[in-house]
């Protein structure tokens, strides 16, 4: 992604993210040399320019000629999100409340809904998470696993590359790339491919179930690998414990 998509997520057009990082270059300009130096007509400049202002993106110089300075972004960046958690707040006070989730089956599309979905689900983690992720997916989640180690959940993690968690248990194995399997808390289930970020595609679900089997297929490759020797654990002790006392399996 470039600058221009980046300045979108917060609210600005694409003409507007464009004029605001010309704004940034330059310090100060006309709405005829705006146009000019970023080859948008001039109405459209000047259009973006009012944008700016009214979105609290840049200051308008009162001169002989009317000129444009941007807010900087940590200022513009900061009272947005400022603005924003505040709407938070009073949009959650006042929702009508939630009927209970169902055991059905929801289907997420693309790569960044998927590791929403599943930074949530272990943000929610009490007392176990088992994950069958590839290392590069794994490295997009392996602060929240660290983190759920650190304050005692059980982490079990299986992938295709030596890794070492604090706390955690770590097996490695030959894995599909972009692979996704994740339980948490032996009642939710987040299952799929996300290789290809336009094809990404996984399957969500609190169905009993569903996770029963993910638990027991993942239950049969944990035995397996313990057979081979290829647990590791990042404490040095805990697996080869857990491997006579039935600990890492997903029955708990």
């Amino acid at each position: 992604m470039t600058l221009v998509d980046d300045l979108t997520q917060f609210g600005l057009t694409r003409q507007e993210s464009t004029m605001y990082l010309a704004l940034q270059a330059r310090g100060e300009l006309t709405g005829y040399e705006a146009a000019k130096l970023t080859g948008i007509s001039r109405s459209n400049a000047y259009n973006a320019l009012a944008a700016l202002v009214e979105k609290g993106a840049a200051y308008v110089m009162e001169s002989a000629v009317t000129k444009y300075t941007p807010v900087s972004f940590e200022e513009f960046s900061g009272n947005r999100a400022r603005r924003l958690a505040e709407l938070r707040e009073r949009i959650v006070a006042n929702l009508p409340a939630r009927k209970a989730e169902t055991e059905g089956y929801i289907t997420i599309s693309g790569e960044t809904h998927i590791l929403d979905k599943a930074r949530n689900m272990l943000a929610a983690a009490e007392y176990r998470v088992y994950a069958s992720v590839s290392s590069g997916l794994l490295a997009k989640v392996e602060s929240d696993l660290r983190a759920l180690a650190k304050r005692g959940v059980k982490v079990v993690v299986l992938t295709d590359a030596a890794v070492s968690i604090d706390g955690a248990i770590a097996y490695e194995k030959g894995q599909v790339e972009g692979q996704l399997r994740l339980i948490v808390d032996s009642s939710i289930v987040l299952t799929g491919q996300i290789a290809e970020v336009d094809g990404a595609t996984c399957l969500y679900s609190k169905n009993r179930n569903l996770v029963d089997v993910f638990k027991e297929m993942l239950q049969n490759e944990i035995t397996l690998l313990t057979l081979a020797g290829a647990h590791a654990p990042a404490d040095g002790k805990g697996a080869r414990a857990d491997a006579h006392t039935g600990g890492t399996t997903c029955a708990s």
